[in-house]
């Protein structure tokens, strides 16, 4: 078939979307299928969304397939449209009159907001199939649309390089330095840490001079390490020498640095509020749920420093959790039904 995968793009910006769309397109190659990625540029504060939306729906796409992932992609226009939905406009939803949105509880972000719910419903009913890329987002897409969706999981990206190693003296988070990845509260906890481990804060993002003036502030910047940016070779090697892996953001999604640890066989610890990471997370099991404080962070990891036979237990116990991950049968759900 000739599929088109549509997503959004914010200018200068690469994350987890984009890596997962790119995945996607090879995974489609792959499976026999002439495949292709087509974005749009996309501006996500208020007075640009409906503009981004339209853009969409007026783009002319022949394709046999088309499918759809963020928004606002899932607006395009096509008989034959899946949505494979990575999450809505989350500052329009559950995230409003929060530091991470532009819609207050405002006349005029209300109005918005009612309008962009009903044009969301209305688009994303004209999908043939409908799936979300977590239980999370499928749970907030009934919540708030009506719409019943499909969740299906699939491998992060590094799936096939990632692998087990020494459980060492360190713990590791990769993520982007930014507000509602929480690397603050990481870095905080370390303040709290009364074993050896260290902490490696591996990315990029505008909380980076902040986190390290905070470590310095609390004594711990010998114990803090953040390399910035991270090729993934190193990264892998990262992982596999970790003693297990923090990684504790707001409502995430779905969290490919969860699954990342997992193949690595480490445990994660995260917190109760940390979203599509708890779909994989079993307190005791697969590693540690916190409260979600630096004091309860930080006590997870003396935890797995004083007993790491217990984080080598949860590390085999994550990565069979992972075993089943492939992309052959999301490939067959999305063009087969």
């Amino acid at each position: 078939m000739d599929i088109c995968v549509c997503g959004a793009q914010v200018p200068f910006m690469r994350g987890g979307a984009e890596l997962h769309m790119e995945n996607l397109v090879g995974a489609l190659r792959d499976a026999g299928h002439r495949a292709e990625l087509v974005r749009l540029p996309t501006a996500w504060d208020r007075d640009h969304l409906f503009e981004s939306a339209l853009a969409w729906r007026l783009v002319p796409i022949e394709a046999d397939l088309v499918i759809a992932t963020n928004f606002p992609s899932y607006y395009v226009r096509h008989p034959n449209k899946v949505v494979w939905l990575f999450h809505q406009h989350r500052p329009a939803y559950d995230l409003v009159d929060t530091d991470w949105s532009d819609f207050g509880l405002d006349d005029a972000s209300l109005e918005a907001q009612r309008m962009l719910v009903e044009w969301d419903t209305r688009v994303l009913e004209e999908a043939r199939l409908r799936f979300t890329t977590s239980g999370l987002v499928a749970a907030r897409l009934a919540r708030s649309n009506g719409l019943v969706a499909e969740p299906l999981y699939h491998p992060p990206p590094l799936f096939d390089r990632l692998h087990e190693g020494p459980f060492g003296d360190y713990v590791l988070c990769a993520t982007r330095l930014e507000g509602n990845k929480r690397p603050r509260l990481l870095v905080d906890a370390m303040a709290q840490v009364r074993s050896g481990a260290r902490l490696v804060l591996a990315g990029t993002g505008s909380l980076d001079a902040e986190l390290r003036e905070a470590a310095d502030a609390q004594g711990s910047a010998r114990r803090v390490e953040m390399p910035g940016f991270v090729p993934d070779d190193e990264l892998v090697e990262r992982f596999a020498g970790a003693l297990a892996v923090v990684y504790a953001p707001v409502e995430e999604d779905y969290g490919y640095v969860t699954l990342q640890a997992f193949r690595a066989g480490k445990p994660v610890i995260t917190a109760a509020d940390a979203g599509g990471v708890l779909e994989w997370v079993e307190d005791g099991v697969t590693g540690i749920v916190t409260d979600g404080t630096p004091a309860g962070v930080a006590a997870a990891i003396d935890r797995l420093a004083d007993a790491p036979t217990l984080a080598e237990k949860m590390g085999a116990a994550a990565r069979e959790r992972v075993a089943g991950l492939a992309w052959g049968p999301v490939v067959e759900r999305l063009v087969g039904g």
